[in-house]
């Protein structure tokens, strides 16, 4: 009898683990079933139109923003340029999807607005049916404020990517302007770069600074470089004529 108590004792021990391990085994494919089912395969909607994306990515769950606008030769307006995430990522559903549409090839005539006043120069900008693109101001006593100096890109463009037009803006002689363009310090010295920096009011990181080995004479064909001299600048970072401001630290990497 005491032999047949434990057997069944057993019997219904391994009744509990098998039924523990099979409901694991459910909630382990429950689970999988729940995760794979959220997640959704991006489609390709190059060259749809944006209507058609619209309604493509409704159906699977996700969303749409069209982030930007692009003249293009190739692609019609109203269709699709460009996409993120590309086509066939798997992403979770509600994913936003970002796509680029098409204003087919440019049309408008850039005008010219170097000259007017700012007021004036977006009015003209907005009835050729362009945007505004960044506005910059530089201190400068030759024109009244406001005054556009410059315009980018220029008058009558032709071949421009986006429908937007950015203007450099007169301000007064006394404010400080909100942005530089970075000069080419390679071949000048260290210190002639840091003094033109501090006195600008931009900031400098530590020098990294580098050993130039001097290639040995009749090495190969190509031709000998100058030797660096001690504190000539090498390289630096924003490159020139990177727009910087206040915010910008900028690197030099500099000869031992």
């Amino acid at each position: 009898m005491k032999t047949r108590a434990i057997a069944n004792f057993f019997q219904m021990v391994s009744l509990l683990l098998l039924l523990v391990a099979v409901a694991l085994l459910s909630a382990v494919v429950t689970m999988q079933f729940a995760i794979h089912g959220a997640e959704v395969r991006i489609p390709a909607l190059k060259a749809m139109t944006v209507a058609d994306a619209l309604r493509e990515t409704a159906g699977l769950g996700l969303n749409l923003d069209v982030d930007h606008r692009y003249y293009s030769s190739d692609v019609a307006a109203g269709h699709i340029v460009s996409q993120s995430p590309p086509q066939g990522s798997v992403v979770r559903r509600a994913w936003h999807v970002r796509v680029a549409e098409s204003l087919g090839p440019q049309k408008v005539d850039v005008p010219g607005t170097v000259g007017m006043d700012e007021r004036a120069a977006s009015l003209e900008l907005r009835r050729a049916g362009l945007e505004i693109g960044a506005i910059a101001r530089l201190p400068y006593a030759a024109a009244a404020e406001g005054t556009v100096l410059a315009q980018d890109p220029p008058p009558h463009a032709q071949g421009i990517e986006q429908p937007s037009v950015s203007l450099l803006v007169a301000a007064p002689d006394n404010t400080p302007p909100d942005g530089y363009a970075m000069p080419d310090f390679t071949g000048g010295t260290a210190s002639s770069a840091r003094a033109a920096l501090e006195k600008a009011g931009l900031r400098t990181a530590p020098l990294n600074i580098v050993h130039v080995p001097v290639a040995p004479m009749g090495s190969g064909t190509a031709p000998l470089r100058p030797i660096a001299k001690p504190g000539e600048v090498l390289a630096q970072s924003p490159a020139a004529g990177s727009r910087i401001d206040q915010t910008t630290i900028v690197h030099l990497t500099v000869a031992r």
